[in-house]
């Protein structure tokens, strides 16, 4: 494994990719596969869980951001206190 997602990952929303993922941890659940095909789908779940991973933390960096901007704006305004 390469530690890179594919390509045609790149374009996989959220949604996607965790759904996609239920599916995977959902096979492997059931068993009744072979060896091979259970390492295909480890590393398949592991691919998926780096996209939804990915998502996740861009997610939180947006809010991270728009909080420190918000807490800004508030400073800047004289944080708001005694004002109607």
């Amino acid at each position: 494994m390469t530690g890179r997602t594919a390509p045609a990952d790149e374009a996989l929303g959220y949604e996607q990719a965790r759904d996609e993922l239920i599916e995977v941890v959902r096979r492997l659940e059931a068993g009744g596969t072979s060896l091979e095909e259970s390492l295909a789908l480890w590393e398949r779940g592991e691919e998926l869980a780096k996209v939804c991973r990915r998502w996740l933390e861009g997610a939180r960096a947006r809010l991270d951001a728009a909080l420190a901007e918000e807490a800004a704006q508030e400073e800047g305004d004289g944080g708001g206190e005694g004002e109607e």
